[in-house]
């Protein structure tokens, strides 16, 4: 069996993974990418989605990113991101709250709407959801 890489999460105001991972999926900017023990180094920014990994025991762990950076060493995956939840963390009333904010602005036609930040909203509530399996 492959060694394990050490695989750190952090948001400007938690650690939200710090744990040895078999393996480590991460929405890249350009795509996603794998990492195993060993990798080349290399740094990419990060897009909204769905980072996930294998504990050291095999079992699978998603955890939900908003955009940010990794850095990939050989033994260590760091990621930096705006904001990271563990699949178990999500709250699903809350994000469907969201969501519902979000479209009740996008669908209101104001021109006062900041149409980005409710877009990137929209996007952020859907995708926490779709990574709870509530759609």
């Amino acid at each position: 069996m492959a060694e394990n890489i050490f695989l750190e999460v952090v948001t400007p105001s938690k650690a939200v993974v710090s744990e040895e991972a078999q393996i480590v999926v991460a929405p890249g900017s350009e795509g996603e990418f794998g990492v195993l023990k060993g990798h080349t180094t290399f740094l990419t920014s990060l897009k909204l989605g769905s980072l996930r990994y294998k504990d050291s025991s095999g079992q699978e762990r998603v955890v939900f990113v908003s955009g940010g950076f990794a850095e990939v060493l050989p033994n260590k995956v760091t990621v930096l991101a705006e904001s990271a939840e563990r699949r178990k963390d999500i709250d699903v009333d809350r994000a469907k709250r969201a969501k519902d904010r979000a479209e009740k602005r996008l669908s209101s036609g104001s021109a006062d709407i900041d149409f980005v930040r409710a877009e990137a909203a929209l996007r952020r509530a859907i995708h926490r959801l779709s990574i709870k399996g509530v759609a």
